[in-house]
């Protein structure tokens, strides 16, 4: 966002820039829906700084969930805690295994091949817990653990391990439990849609008031787009997500002009006109390319300047005394 003395005072910059050097910065979180991409609830705060974590925002977030519920997460989720107040709200998660455990398909009960129940000790009191809640909590959380072997041809094997507190393992399976993991890459496309399609990287406001503001107005168009997506997907018989985001922002923006006569218009014409964008949007699909692989490279070359290495100010001064002395 701007760097201004507003912006910094609430969301300040990393404390390893320099003053004057660096922008102000503002961590969110996101709850996706799987089914359609509609943002359903987010929280904001500062980049760093105690409790300014995906973690601590998903604290902020507790009454959005509802018993029967899953949330679907990377591998930060994967803590006893945040698993274990989810479980107690009657919410399940499904999460991969993080780097600090281990798993030993030796012990525990075995449900199948590369698949088992076991149990996880709780930890030591975390900091952001009073010691109430702390021992108010159970000793053990029963979770389950499945190993998944990604095999495609001209690829390495890759191998992880997914963990749920979904424990039934006839009525969702091992596989089921795999594609189910694999569907969590759509909350980084929404994210990038979000972000990128519609310019959300970069705020312009001037005051942490009204950079909420904004970036409640982002994701209120985000979720009219998607809507209108989920309407042409349901008008159609499509899922929602074979539907291209950015193809339907473009459909709407070539509709615009006729949009803009729809209230002067009788009933009958904007039913015709609301038909046919939503068949213009169904035509915009996005092809399942599972196996697809890109170069992580840029063609377009960045400008040739020199990164700015102190405040605006004190460079506009440097360069007026060297005109002077010209």
């Amino acid at each position: 966002m701007p760097d201004t003395p507003q912006n910094q005072a609430a969301y300040p910059q990393p404390v390893a820039q320099k003053p004057g050097l660096g922008f102000p910065l503002a961590r969110i979180a996101a709850v996706f829906s799987l089914a359609c991409g509609a943002v359903l609830d987010v929280g904001i705060c500062r980049y760093a700084g105690k409790g300014q974590s995906e973690l601590g925002l998903l604290h902020t977030l507790w009454d959005l969930f509802r018993a029967g519920d899953v949330l679907l997460a990377d591998r930060y989720l994967c803590a006893w805690t945040e698993m274990v107040m989810l479980k107690q709200r009657g919410v399940d998660c499904v999460c991969r295994l993080n780097s600090n455990r281990t798993a030993d398909f030796r012990r525990g009960q075995r449900l199948g091949p590369d698949d088992h129940l076991v149990q996880w000790a709780k930890p030591t009191k975390p900091r952001s817990m009073d010691r109430k809640t702390y021992k108010a909590l159970p000793d053990f959380l029963l979770v389950r653990e499945c190993r998944v072997r990604v095999e495609l041809s001209g690829f390495r094997v890759r191998i992880f391990i997914v963990v749920t507190t979904l424990l039934d393992a006839d009525a969702i399976t091992k596989d089921d439990l795999a594609t189910l993991y694999r569907a969590r890459w759509n909350a980084e496309l929404d994210l990038r849609s979000l972000k990128e399609t519609l310019q959300m990287d970069v705020l312009r406001c001037q005051t942490p008031e009204q950079v909420r503001k904004e970036l409640w107005t982002h994701l209120l168009a985000y979720n009219l787009i998607r809507t209108i997506m989920a309407q042409a997907a349901n008008t159609h018989g499509i899922e929602p997500r074979s539907i291209s985001f950015k193809g339907t922002v473009q459909t709407l923006q070539a509709f615009q002009p006729v949009i803009s006569l729809l209230g002067e218009a009788d009933a009958a014409f904007r039913q015709t006109v609301y038909e046919q964008l939503l068949s213009a949007i169904a035509t915009h699909r996005v092809a399942d390319r599972p196996d697809r692989y890109e170069p992580r490279r840029r063609k377009r070359r960045p400008k040739p300047y020199d990164r700015l290495m102190k405040p605006r100010h004190a460079a506009k001064r440097e360069m007026y005394k060297g005109f002077r002395q010209k």
